[in-house]
């Protein structure tokens, strides 16, 4: 049985994006998305999903971009004076070798987002990771300790090998070279998280796309994977929303490009691919 999470990130970042993602899901292939507590339009997104209660709705971790969500004074210089978190994922990752992040700071920033979501009334039905940082062990290990302390049994596993890059992508243009390097240079911290998750009884994905061809996702490329979609339950990850005046003023290389994602999520051809194949979508809810 081939079983498909269509993920779309960064519910909240601008009502725009949110309106994206809303679409994909009503008129498209998206099953899930993950909500950024620390998001521009958070209470959007909020009245958007519980409204619809069929959309499954985790909890986008954000640890780079933005403002925390915590005090300074429990997440020490994860947030700068201002209150803004580490700009690039490069960032967090120094200021954690330096040892001026500890596993604890990142742990009481996520609690924090966590509690907010669900001060919101919602209920995660999973987590992942702005940027993926918890492709990296810090971050990996302060993520499943901290949704198994909050009951949370479902995880993004982020790991994407390479033969998924190879189905997902056509031309190979340079950005998507970058990222399938990145791709390669993270393998070895696979084992790691999949041990990682077994300690913490969390669930995940069989298998992983999308990231490779984070903005580059086309049509085409959707059909390619769901042509080569192996066997279990997969994730393809997505950024869909409309191009706006708030999401030109964000901090963000997806632009244009999540319009793109959103005619290949919403596409005729796309929607009879996955009948005719018999893949079942569902969300993180009924991963198990």
């Amino acid at each position: 049985m081939k079983r498909l999470i269509v993920n779309a990130d960064d519910f909240g970042v601008t009502r725009g994006v949110n309106r994206g993602i809303i679409r994909c899901h009503e008129d498209g292939i998206v099953t899930s998305t993950t909500i950024m507590a620390n998001g521009d339009a958070f209470e959007d997104a909020v009245g958007l999903a519980r409204a619809r209660p069929q959309l499954g709705v985790g909890v986008h971790v954000t640890l780079v971009g933005g403002r925390a969500t915590a005090s300074r004074s429990e997440i020490g210089e994860l947030a700068d004076p201002k209150g803004d978190l580490p700009k690039t994922l490069y960032s967090l990752l120094r200021k954690s070798a330096a040892g001026r992040i500890t596993r604890q700071h990142i742990e009481r920033e996520i609690r924090s987002q966590i509690e907010r979501v669900l001060a919101a009334g919602i209920r995660p039905t999973h987590l992942d990771t702005h940027k993926h940082s918890h492709m990296y062990p810090t971050v990996m290990k302060a993520l499943t300790s901290t949704a198994q302390s909050y009951a949370i049994s479902k995880v993004r596993m982020p790991f994407e090998t390479f033969g998924a890059v190879l189905r997902s992508m056509g031309r190979m243009k340079l950005a998507t070279l970058g990222r399938s390097t990145l791709v390669l240079s993270v393998q070895a911290n696979r084992s790691h998280f999949r041990r990682y998750a077994r300690a913490k009884a969390l669930h995940t994905p069989d298998h992983f796309f999308g990231f490779a061809v984070t903005g580059e996702l086309v049509r085409d490329g959707v059909l390619r994977i769901l042509r080569a979609l192996p066997d279990g339950t997969s994730e393809l990850v997505c950024h869909p929303g409309y191009n706006d005046r708030d999401l030109d003023a964000q901090p963000t290389r997806l632009k244009r490009e999540r319009e793109t994602e959103m005619a290949a999520l919403t596409d005729t051809d796309v929607k009879k691919e996955i009948a005719a194949r018999g893949i079942q979508l569902i969300s993180y809810r009924e991963l198990n």
